[in-house]
C-alpha cells in the first residue's frame, strides 16, 4: 500500500498520474502497472469477480445473498454517498438521519448480508464509518461498524487523519 498526498506542496507524485493520469485514489495497481483499476466500486467489481484468483468470502451463485450485496451498494453510491456528503459539508441532516433508520433496519448481522463479509461491508464501510466520526451511528449500524474494526483488513483502511474527506 502506497499512500498518495491529495493535496499540498508537490501534489501527486509523477508516477502516480502515469500510472493513473485522472489523479483519483485509490488505484489497484496489478502485475507492475499491467492493469490499472481507477475506481474503489471496480476495485470490489475486481476483487469480487470469479476469474481473478482471489477467493471471495461469500457464494457468489447464492442469487439471494448476491441481491442483497447489489441492494447495499447501490444504496451506499446512490444514497449514503450524496446524502451524506450533504450533510457533512453543512446540509440538512434530516435526510441522513432517516437514510441511516431505514439502512440500520437491513442489517443482517453481524455483516450486512449476514455472517459473512460480503463486497457489500467493504463498499460500505469507509462512508459508514465516516458518517459515524462526524454524527455518531447507533443501534445495528453501530454494531456492524464495531464487527469490521475488529477485522484486520477494515482497521487497515482507515485514516482518521483525513477526518475531511469525502
Amino acid at each position: 500500500m502506497e499512500e498518495i498526498s491529495l493535496y499540498g506542496a508537490g501534489g501527486k507524485p509523477k508516477w502516480f498520474l502515469q500510472l493513473n493520469p485522472s489523479g483519483t485514489v485509490p488505484v489497484l495497481n496489478i502485475n507492475d502497472g499491467k492493469k490499472v483499476i481507477p475506481d474503489s466500486e471496480e476495485i470490489l467489481d475486481y476483487i469480487s469477480s470469479e476469474d481473478n484468483g482471489i477467493t471471495c468470502c461469500y457464494d457468489k451463485n447464492d442469487k439471494i445473498l448476491s441481491s442483497k450485496v447489489d441492494t447495499w451498494r447501490k444504496n451506499i453510491s446512490e444514497k449514503v454517498i450524496p446524502i451524506g456528503k450533504r450533510a457533512v459539508l453543512g446540509g440538512s441532516k434530516e435526510n441522513l438521519f432517516t437514510l441511516l433508520s431505514e439502512l440500520e433496519e437491513q442489517v443482517e448481522g453481524p455483516f450486512l448480508c449476514g455472517d459473512s463479509i460480503t463486497v457489500a461491508d467493504c463498499c460500505a464501510f469507509p462512508f459508514i464509518w465516516r458518517l459515524d466520526q462526524e454524527f455518531g451511528v447507533d443501534g445495528k449500524l453501530k454494531d456492524w461498524l464495531n464487527v469490521c474494526e475488529s477485522e484486520k483488513a477494515f482497521k487497515m483502511s482507515i485514516q482518521r487523519a483525513w477526518w475531511w474527506w469525502w
